[in-house]
């Protein structure tokens, strides 16, 4: 993974393993939780930040 702040849908596929048409199911469904919160998404891309949280549990500490 680079350290660009957006991941695009070949990525997230690539991270996990799986088609680019369910990755793009998953942002859509992410890209929707966050546009709930009052942040700004940009179609096919998921932040970075949110993806690891989503997947792995991670959480920036700080």
């Amino acid at each position: 993974m680079e350290n660009r702040i957006f991941m695009s849908a070949a990525e997230v596929a690539n991270e996990l393993g799986i088609s680019k048409a369910l990755a793009y199911k998953m942002i859509r469904q992410w890209n929707g939780e966050l546009q709930a919160r009052g942040f700004t998404t940009i179609g096919g891309r998921v932040s970075r930040r949110y993806f690891l949280e989503k997947i792995y549990g991670a959480e920036e500490r700080g």
